[in-house]
């Protein structure tokens, strides 16, 4: 995260020279000082300038996506591979609005990443010009902030604060819309921005840690809820440790997943809608929730009233705006997560008391509803069984794996049967819920993250929004491994059509998808394809040893669903089980 005295440094490194130049190559160099070394962009008439001269600039590594959407995606798999901002580029008018699911889905789950729009000349907005629209206005319920650029003198400052804004405190996007005169203007002028005021992320009171404490001690049936900000507020080690000294059960979110390892002793599983019945129980029934890092989202908490009934609830979150939003709690500790979680030592260094009776029941009942694989695969034979081929790929794949996914039963699937060590091992859009973001986010994860072996898991109904990117795989020799689950519907709405709308299985019928491997081979992608159980084996070996990107199709059971289900509206206590 950028301090005061970088932003200065930053600023310092552009405005030093003070040689002609144009709006453009300020705004190119002024990236470049803030260490970015990857764009992601699309070019076109407005945004032209810029591309006219990138190539002066050779710290930006540019990778050319092939629709806008792609470029957004794939900035925020950087992102959140990498820790660091993202950065799309895009032109303007339609190129803008290709952008705003991108934008919207950074901003659900706090991504930080700086979106740099082309625009009409200045003289031209609000004219109705050609490929003119207002991104600015569009976008504003959208990002953590944003500006219009109108003098090229202040393209320095407006850079350096915007990197900072967009990690700093929760991230977020930030939008810089670029008119074409100011991105043509020469200047030799370079307005100095004052540093933005850094809010250092304190911990809660001593006050309020005491009284945290003390509910802590007090507690029978004690749990851990977390979520995405554990990770977003590099509070994993800190989270672990008082996980592991106070011995206290843990449940997890969608984003939360890999905060605590997924075999870890004292895991109990994600909650909420396809939540573990252990995790989903466990909450429903304890006396105290500890939220660190998580908002009470209504995918994990069910009807909101009848979550975890009889708790008390501690919550901890860097952005004070989520406390006591949906649930009244007894202590909020707002503030930094690492600090508050390193604070936390509710029985001096030692293990919590009294509460072995909880213990056995959460770690009894997640043994009793353990999935059984074989036996699962067992009655889908002969077709695959995905859930069973998701988590032997998981174990079978090197320990730094990262899986990044589509949405829809495989996005279910991934979360309830992969391993995960790291929060950064598992990238899927959890707020917004995003089709077509598995494959650029994948492969804006393999460029940001080129050590790791990233694997990105999708649909016959996702691919199909995306799918040019295969395109961007080849042209940069990206070797992202990609599993297509193939079953022939849009599963999802199908599995809610069969249950919720007495099987009117409106529009979600898919059985004219084309031979995916063969579109993949069009594309120079290796690619096969995986019929049956007996192929999965050999399937897997062929997805993790190819060197370059491949694709391997597999055709599952359109009938099969996930499992458990919440209904909407219902406790998280009424779980559907096959």
């Amino acid at each position: 995260m950028t301090t005061a005295k970088q932003f200065e440094r930053q600023q310092t490194e552009v405005m030093e020279n003070r040689a002609p130049k144009s709006g453009s190559l300020l705004l190119l160099e002024s990236i470049a000082a803030q260490g970015v070394d990857m764009i992601f962009g699309y070019p076109g008439g407005a945004i032209m300038p810029v591309y006219d001269v990138l190539p002066s600039v050779p710290q930006l590594r540019h990778i050319l996506c092939r629709h806008e959407q792609g470029c957004g995606m794939a900035a925020i798999g950087y992102a959140r591979a990498t820790g660091r901002v993202g950065t799309a580029f895009a032109t303007s008018g339609p190129g803008a609005t290709n952008l705003v699911t991108a934008i919207a889905d950074a901003y659900l789950d706090s991504v930080p990443v700086v979106f740099v729009t082309g625009q009409v000349t200045s003289d031209l907005m609000g004219t109705d010009a050609f490929q003119e629209v207002d991104i600015f206005g569009i976008t504003l319920p959208i990002v953590k902030h944003s500006y219009i650029a109108r003098d090229p003198a202040d393209i320095p400052g407006m850079v350096a604060e915007a990197y900072f804004i967009a990690a700093e405190g929760r991230p977020g996007p930030v939008l810089i819309d670029l008119p074409k005169d100011v991105a043509n203007a020469v200047t030799t002028e370079r307005h100095r921005w004052r540093p933005y005021p850094k809010v250092k992320p304190e911990m809660g009171q001593s006050s309020e840690i005491k009284a945290a404490e003390q509910l802590i001690r007090e507690a029978k049936k004690p749990l851990f809820y977390i979520g995405g900000g554990i990770a977003q507020g590099d509070g994993v080690t800190e989270l672990r440790k008082l996980v592991e000294t106070t011995k206290i059960p843990v449940v997890s979110t969608l984003k939360g997943l890999g905060s605590l390892p997924s075999d870890h002793p004292q895991y109990l599983g994600m909650l909420g809608m396809h939540g573990l019945r252990a995790a989903n129980m466990a909450v429903q029934e304890c006396d105290l929730l500890i939220v660190a890092g998580a908002r009470f989202d209504d995918r994990a908490t069910g009807k909101l009233d009848t979550f975890a009934p009889g708790a008390k609830v501690i919550h901890m979150d860097i952005d004070i705006a989520e406390i006591n939003k949906l649930r009244r709690v007894n202590v909020g500790l707002d503030g930094s997560l690492k600090k508050n979680l390193a604070a936390l030592d509710p029985f001096d260094g030692k293990a919590a008391s009294g509460i072995d009776e909880w213990l056995t029941l959460c770690y009894d009942r997640r043994t009793e509803h353990e999935w059984d694989y074989d036996a699962a695969q067992a009655k889908a034979a002969p077709g695959v069984y995905a859930p069973k081929l998701l988590h032997d790929l998981s174990r079978r794949a090197d320990d730094s794996a990262i899986f990044t996914c589509d949405v829809g039963q495989h996005q279910m699937w991934v979360a309830q049967h992969c391993y995960f060590d790291e929060p950064k091992d598992h990238i899927t859009s959890g707020g917004l819920g995003t089709m077509g973001f598995g494959l650029p986010a994948g492969l804006g994860a393999k460029l940001g993250a080129p050590e790791r072996t990233v694997i990105t898991v999708s649909g016959d109904g996702s691919i199909m929004m995306n799918i040019q990117e295969l395109a961007t795989l080849f042209r940069y020799g990206i070797p992202l491994k990609i599993v297509l689950l193939d079953n022939s519907a849009l599963g999802m709405v199908r599995q809610w059509q069969e249950v919720f709308f007495d099987k009117n299985y409106s529009e979600t019928n898919l059985d004219d998808n084309p031979d995916f491997a063969l579109v993949a081979k069009a594309f120079q992608i290796d690619a096969f394809t995986v019929n049956t159980v007996d192929e999965v084996d050999a399937g897997i070996d062929r997805l993790l040893s190819t060197d370059g990107p491949v694709l391997m199709h597999v055709k599952i059971d359109p009938n099969e669903n996930v499992w458990p289900l919440v209904p909407p509206g219902r406790s998280n206590a009424d779980m559907m089980e096959r």
